[in-house]
């Protein structure tokens, strides 16, 4: 494989949630890969600053939009800017994200909208508006164009942690939002991943330890930025519709569910007494309380 393969060269890119974090790791990735980047975050800071400093200092370009990405206007912003300043759009990363974690009895209508609204309604914006400018330009073309959609999921959509319904589920909505996008936009040229990162930011730290010492990180953000960045270039072309759990130098590809049991009922049709000695006969030899999760599956050491 050449450095063209997974050079990003004349490429742009739109990074959300990147002044910061796991965003920021990615949007450098992207820039030291040779891509031009719009950067978002809800407001400009110290730390947007200095990401697109950084960028620069890298010697790629770099606009910065601020705003929610849970806002049709941000989403329509960001398209507008990476066309109008770099010329187009090649590499969308759908980063940004909040938590608000609350044990189910205890969440508020407020905590389950803001979360969805940040992450599932932002997926959704930047990813619509990204698939109808590839679609058009693919269109105008008459061939196929370049495009990378990169959604960042989470474990937690496969877990559904207890005290994170919320997130939990909008994570889930993600992976299926990112799996319609790749089958819908393939013909047109468009790569569409997801990736469930496990990696040591604001949102993460009070779950994770501290960072050891004089040893690399297994948690930094740069792990997920190599592979976010490889993802995005010519090299992952074969890879569409897939969902990779990645951290420190482990990067799993998950497979897609598949049926444990089935149950057929004689004559074709159940009786509620059938179903009872069927189902439950199934279960009586299971765990007490054990649930249908992938938590087995995602013990990667």
């Amino acid at each position: 494989m050449s450095d063209d393969d997974v050079s990003l060269a004349g490429r742009v890119a739109i990074v959300t949630g990147a002044g910061a974090g796991l965003g920021r790791a990615e949007a450098l990735a992207l820039a030291g890969a040779g891509a031009s980047v719009v950067v978002n975050d809800l407001s400009e800071s110290a730390a947007v600053s200095d990401t697109l400093s950084e960028i620069r200092a890298l010697g790629a370009k770099a606009e910065f939009v601020a705003g929610s990405i849970a806002e049709r206007t941000t989403a329509d912003a960001l398209i507008r800017t990476a066309d109008e300043a770099f010329g187009g759009v090649d590499i969308v990363v759908n980063n940004a994200g909040i938590t608000r974690d609350r044990m189910l009895f205890n969440m508020s209508d407020e905590d389950f909208d803001a979360v969805v609204a940040v992450h599932l309604r932002g997926h959704f914006l930047l990813s619509r508006n990204a698939a109808t400018y590839w679609r058009g330009k693919s269109k105008a073309a008459g061939a196929p164009i370049y495009g990378r959609l990169i959604n960042t999921s989470s474990e937690a959509g496969l877990l559904g942690p207890e005290g994170q319904a919320n997130y939990g589920a909008a994570k889930a909505g993600i992976t299926a939002l990112t799996l319609s996008a790749a089958r819908a936009l393939s013909r047109y040229g468009v790569r569409a991943n997801a990736i469930a990162p496990r990696a040591r930011t604001a949102m993460t730290e009070a779950v994770f330890s501290a960072a050891p010492e004089g040893e690399v990180d297994p948690l930094s953000p740069d792990h997920v930025a190599r592979l976010v960045a490889y993802l995005a270039s010519p090299a992952a072309d074969a890879v569409n519709g897939q969902l990779f759990v990645v951290y420190g130098g482990m990067v799993a590809l998950m497979a897609a569910p598949v049926v444990e049991q089935r149950f057929d009922a004689a004559g074709g049709q159940w009786s509620a007494g059938d179903l009872a000695a069927t189902l439950g006969g199934y279960f009586a030899e299971r765990p007490a309380g054990q649930t249908f999760s992938a938590s087995a599956l995602l013990d990667l050491g």
